[in-house]
C-alpha cells in the first residue's frame, strides 16, 4: 500500500508576523532552521496526490483546511480583517529606528474635518497593509499607524499606547474622528485592533462608517457597532487635541468676531451618507429661511438631495456662485443660518413643486404628523387661519406640527360633512384641494 505524501512548504518571505520580521533581520539570507518554528509552515501543507490502495480511485482527496488569522483563532483569514501591528516607532525616514513613545505626549491641535480628510487620503490611495512598511508620509501601514497618521501624532503608536493620546468617551458621545480601540493587554497579538469612527449610518446607531487599515489595503465601509467580532471589547476614545472648527475668512470662512450660536460641527457631518442631528438642525434652519420648498418630507437626520438643494438655494440667495454654492454647508453658511444673518431664500418652492395624488401643491401625508417640522405645516396653518379656523392657534401657525393644526384641520373637514376617519385632522389630498381651491 502506498501512503499519501505531504510536502512542507516554507512560508512566503514577505510574511509580516513578528517571528518572520525578527528572522528576516537576524538571518536575512537564509530560511533554514526556522520553518518549523513558524505556525504558517504547519498550515501550509501541500498534498501531493499519490496512488493509495486504501483510498481507491473513486474517492476525492480532501482539500486542506482554510488558513486562520493568527490573531483571531477560529476565524477564516479571508472572512475577517487581519490586522497584526507593529510597536511604537518614530516617523519613518532615512536612518529612522524604533523608539519608545514620549512619556508625556503632547497632542497636536487638529479639527475633526482634518482627521477625516487625512483618513480619506489612504482610502483613496489604497495603501497596502503592512506592519513593517512605512508610507510616504512616514507612518506605518498598519491599523495603529493609520490612526497615528489621521490624528497627526508625532510618531507611530500601537494599540497599547494610543489611549494615552485620547480620553475615554461613551457610545452616545462618538463623533467623526474619534476611534474605537480594542487592546488585548494579556495577548496583544490576539485581536487587538483600532478603527476611526466616521459617523453613524442608521438612526438606531447599530452601524457606523469605519475607516480602518486592514488587509489588503485601507478601506471605508459600513460596520456593525462596535466591530465584527470582539465587539464588547472595543472602547471609544476621543483625541485630546481635537479643536472646534474655526471659521476661515473667505468663501465659507465667517466673519471675525461673530461667534456662531451653535458651533459649526465640521464638513464631515454633511454630504452623502451623513446621518446625524446636525443634518436635522441644518434643514430646520433652511426651512425657516425660506428654503422649505426643497423638502417633500423631513427635514430629518439622514442627508438627502433635498438638503443639498435647500443649502444651495440659501447660498445662491447670498449671491454666491460656482463652488461657493455647491450645496454643502461650510462654516460661513452655517454661521449665517444660526445667527439669522444673510438673505433669505425668495418665497416659492425650490425645485419641482409637489403634486401628490394628482393634487397640485400637496406634498403628501408624511409631512403632516406628530414630529413633523417643515414649511408645508406653516403653509397649511396659514391657509386654515384665512379660512376662519384660526381660533385653535394660541401662537403660530409655525413649521412644527401641533395639536392645534390637527384640531383646525378636523374642524375644516367636518364643515365638508365628513365624519369618522374622514375627519381625523390629518390633511389628505382632497382636504388640501378643497382648502386651497
Amino acid at each position: 500500500m502506498e501512503s499519501p505524501v505531504f510536502q512542507e512548504i516554507d512560508p512566503a518571505s514577505d510574511c509580516d508576523c513578528p517571528g518572520c520580521v525578527h528572522w528576516r533581520r537576524a538571518l536575512p539570507h537564509s530560511w533554514s532552521g526556522r520553518t518549523s518554528a513558524h505556525p504558517a509552515a504547519h498550515r501550509a501543507l501541500a498534498l501531493a496526490a499519490v496512488a493509495s490502495a486504501a483510498l481507491g480511485a473513486g474517492h476525492a482527496v480532501p482539500a486542506a483546511a482554510a488558513p486562520h488569522a493568527p490573531h483571531r483563532p477560529g476565524v477564516s483569514a479571508g472572512d475577517e480583517p487581519d490586522s497584526p501591528q507593529g510597536g511604537s516607532a518614530p516617523l519613518h525616514g532615512p536612518g529612522g529606528r524604533p523608539a519608545k513613545p514620549s512619556v508625556a505626549p503632547k497632542p497636536t491641535a487638529i479639527t475633526r474635518t482634518e482627521i477625516i480628510s487625512r483618513a480619506r487620503t489612504w482610502v483613496t490611495a489604497k495603501v497596502p497593509y503592512s506592519m513593517s512598511a512605512y508610507w510616504s508620509d512616514g507612518y506605518r501601514q498598519d491599523c495603529s499607524g493609520y490612526v497615528s497618521m489621521a490624528w497627526r501624532l508625532p510618531g507611530n503608536e500601537w494599540t497599547g499606547s494610543l489611549a494615552q493620546y485620547g480620553e475615554r468617551i461613551s457610545k452616545e458621545e462618538l463623533q467623526p474622528g474619534d476611534i474605537l480601540l480594542f487592546h488585548n493587554a494579556a495577548d496583544p497579538a490576539n485581536g487587538s485592533h483600532v478603527t476611526i469612527f466616521g459617523g453613524w449610518t442608521d438612526a438606531s446607531h447599530t452601524r457606523y462608517t469605519a475607516y480602518e487599515q486592514t488587509r489588503p489595503h485601507t478601506r471605508r465601509q459600513s460596520t456593525p457597532y462596535a466591530y465584527w467580532n470582539d465587539s464588547d471589547r472595543y472602547v471609544p476614545y476621543r483625541y485630546k487635541g481635537v479643536t472646534p472648527e474655526e471659521p476661515v475668512p473667505g468663501k465659507d470662512g465667517g466673519q471675525p468676531g461673530a461667534p456662531a450660536v451653535t458651533p459649526y460641527p465640521g464638513a464631515a457631518y454633511f454630504g452623502p451618507g451623513a446621518n446625524n442631528k446636525y443634518v436635522t438642525q441644518l434643514g430646520r434652519m433652511l426651512v425657516a429661511r425660506g428654503a422649505g420648498g426643497s423638502y417633500a418630507s423631513g427635514p430629518g437626520p439622514r442627508w438627502t438631495d433635498a438638503d443639498r438643494r435647500a443649502t444651495r438655494a440659501f447660498q445662491q440667495a447670498q449671491g454666491w456662485t460656482g463652488a461657493e454654492a455647491d450645496g454643502l454647508p461650510g462654516p460661513h453658511t452655517w454661521e449665517l443660518l444660526v445667527s439669522g444673518k444673510g438673505r433669505d431664500v425668495k418665497s416659492g418652492p425650490v425645485g419641482p413643486p409637489p403634486a401628490s395624488h394628482g393634487v397640485p401643491g400637496y406634498p403628501g401625508r408624511a409631512l403632516f404628523r406628530p414630529g413633523a417640522d417643515n414649511a408645508y405645516v406653516t403653509q397649511l396653518g396659514r391657509q386654515l387661519v384665512r379660512k376662519g379656523f384660526g381660533r385653535f392657534y394660541r401662537v403660530g401657525p409655525g413649521p412644527r406640527w401641533t395639536e392645534a393644526d390637527r384640531r383646525a384641520v378636523e374642524a375644516f373637514q367636518r364643515t365638508q360633512g365628513w365624519r369618522g376617519g374622514a375627519a381625523d385632522g390629518y390633511p389628505g389630498p382632497e382636504t388640501w384641494r378643497r382648502l386651497f381651491s
